[in-house]
């Protein structure tokens, strides 16, 4: 299959929505019934959502987690950072806290610490966990050690490229 370094888990569009349809089975069978979704942001936000339209969930929030900067590049320790989450709504509530992915763990260890000490009932999911977490979601699709495409993310942003006017890609959508 190649180089084992540049081996990577590809999930495309049709895989996410499955996975999200699975998961949302899985808590449901597990008999947990969340009132909020909260995503950790920004890896969390298209995963929460799909999951919260499967459950019926309406009630969405988001945690603004920072911990990587770049592929591979880390800072010390997870931190959160504004907008903040109004935590004290949580209080009592049954919480589904969503990521895409449980890399080392750390980031979702400390949001699941944040709510759980608010009052939270809190299960997480992640869509993947790798090997070495230190944090084991309580749902998660699949398990990999490689480096996840995510259909949202592997193509970068869009900042660098040419910008087209408005005007000349409606015409070119239109075939005008």
């Amino acid at each position: 299959m190649g180089d084992a370094s540049n081996e990577r888990e590809r999930l495309s569009w049709d895989q996410f929505g499955e996975a999200s349809r699975e998961l949302a089975r899985a808590i449901l069978r597990d008999g947990f019934a969340p009132e909020v979704v909260v995503a950790i942001a920004r890896g969390g936000l298209l995963p929460a959502g799909a999951i919260a339209y499967a459950l019926g969930v309406k009630n969405c929030g988001a945690l603004n987690v920072e911990f990587y900067t770049g592929i591979g590049t880390v800072l010390d320790a997870p931190e959160v950072i504004p907008p903040a989450l109004d935590i004290a709504y949580l209080d009592g509530r049954r919480v589904l806290l969503v990521d895409d992915v449980a890399d080392s763990g750390r980031t979702l260890a400390l949001a699941v610490a944040l709510l759980r000490e608010r009052g939270a009932d809190v299960r997480s999911v992640t869509v993947y966990t790798k090997p070495g977490s230190i944090a084991t979601p309580d749902y998660s699709w699949r398990e990999t050690p490689l480096w996840i495409d995510f259909p949202w993310s592997w193509q970068g942003t869009v900042l660098d490229e040419p910008v087209v006017p408005v005007a000349s890609a409606v015409a070119g959508v239109e075939g005008a």
